[in-house]
């Protein structure tokens, strides 16, 4: 994650104690404060059911109804929040599918609070009624995510079903009236990328402080989705608003949590834009970046994944690759296997990487962003990742460079 609230507008926010080793920002009593970001333990995204009441068209993992899926039962899912309580995990993502649709959630959300471990739903929203909201509260949920991509009828239609914006806008009124956290998640596309300014409006107008503007990975029903992505140029305009509309809340004196997620060049172009404007700014940028490490320390090290099958991934994309399976060992000698080559590589991407990430001369705060994208995209995980929108210039490329990379047999063809 990128925290545009906190690089560009220099706003603490909460989780900057596990993003970037700064206390005082939300860590509990008895939470170590890492002094490195590759020590971290991972954040689990945890897909406790396939089972979903929407049809959204870019669902990384393709739930549904219908869809087959071996969930885990209620006591082996709490055998495994044993486990994670014992390796020390900072947080549970309770997702899907749609998380409420499993009637054990709140037993489960209840059994993780007694393990010491923070609890967020993931979800799509129209399920929260008032009743659900209060639940939440009580059980201690730390922070519920509420997907939704664009206004009315354009969000509609990514979710496939009628009406689903004005319930998901429902349950996030019933989760601000019973305080609980709340935000939103959004992935950007062509058909949302025109309401950006409007989705600012709308959290101005609805007391929403905390959002994460996703860049589409081509995972699960996503992969049909290829001309729907963002151009180079859109991505780049995309960001170019989110930093404007967030520098403006920062002016109005509004508590701001702006992310941007799976693309961590985000961090180096809001670096390279302070850089220009305000160079003392951009170092102090420079070292939070570089502290973090963007892809180094993310997938495989950072953020893990178990399906609604139990099995372990990388992150919530790597769905094509399977690390293990919790039901055979635990998630945490899974994690901590040696001998496991994908977990190998993605704990040392410097050396494996290839092409213009190999050389770009911010690799040390971008570390190759998204390395799924590029497998997906390339069938190679060590290749550029393909929503780099960085021109060659930028990223201090040149003519030597791109001859070296030939005698190394490692161009690839960038989309633009």
């Amino acid at each position: 994650m990128i925290n545009i609230s906190k690089l560009y507008c220099g706003e603490i926010t909460p989780g900057d104690w596990l993003r970037y080793g700064k206390s005082g920002s939300g860590e509990r009593p008895g939470d170590v404060v890492p002094k490195a970001a590759s020590a971290r333990r991972p954040i689990v995204v945890w897909d406790i059911t396939r089972q979903c009441n929407l049809k959204c068209v870019h669902c990384y993992n393709d739930s549904g109804v219908g869809k087959p899926f071996n969930e885990l039962s209620t006591e082996e899912a709490k055998s495994v929040l044993d486990d994670l309580g014992r390796f020390g995990v900072p947080s549970v993502l309770f997702s899907g599918g749609e998380p409420l649709m499993r009637q054990d959630l709140f037993e489960l959300v209840e059994y993780a609070r007694t393990k010491n471990l923070r609890s967020v739903i993931s979800t799509n929203g129209t399920l929260i009624t008032a009743d659900v909201a209060g639940r939440i509260k009580h059980q201690g949920v730390s922070y519920v995510g509420i997907s939704l991509d664009g206004l009315g009828d354009i969000n509609d239609r990514f979710r496939g079903v009628a009406g689903a914006f004005d319930k998901a806008m429902a349950g996030i009124k019933n989760c601000q009236a019973a305080g609980v956290r709340v935000g939103l998640r959004l992935t950007l596309t062509k058909r949302n990328i025109e309401d950006l300014e409007k989705l600012f409006d709308l959290f101005e107008a609805e007391g929403i402080e905390r959002a994460c503007f996703y860049h589409l990975v081509p995972s699960g029903r996503g992969g049909d989705m290829a001309v729907e992505d963002l151009t180079h140029e859109q991505s780049r305009g995309a960001i170019e608003t989110i930093l404007a509309k967030t520098g403006y809340f920062k002016e109005l004196g509004r508590k701001t949590d702006i992310l941007t997620v799976d693309n961590h060049v985000d961090g180096v172009y809001l670096y390279i834009k302070l850089l220009k404007a305000d160079p003392a700014r951009a170092a102090k940028v420079w070292e939070l970046l570089t502290w973090n490490g963007g892809g180094l320390n993310s997938s495989g090290v950072g953020i893990g994944c178990i399906d609604y099958n139990g099995k372990v991934h990388a992150d919530q994309f790597w769905g094509h690759y399977d690390l293990g399976d919790v039901r055979e060992r635990p998630f945490s000698r899974i994690w901590t296997d040696p001998d496991e080559p994908l977990l190998k590589g993605l704990r040392d991407r410097r050396s494996y990487i290839k092409g213009r990430c190999r050389l770009c001369k911010f690799f040390a705060a971008c570390g190759g962003s998204l390395r799924v994208r590029a497998d997906l995209h390339f069938g190679d995980p060590w290749a550029p990742d393909p929503a780099c929108y960085l021109t060659d210039e930028e990223i201090g490329a040149d003519e030597d460079t791109n001859a070296e990379l030939a005698r190394c047999q490692e161009v690839f063809q960038m989309p633009s």
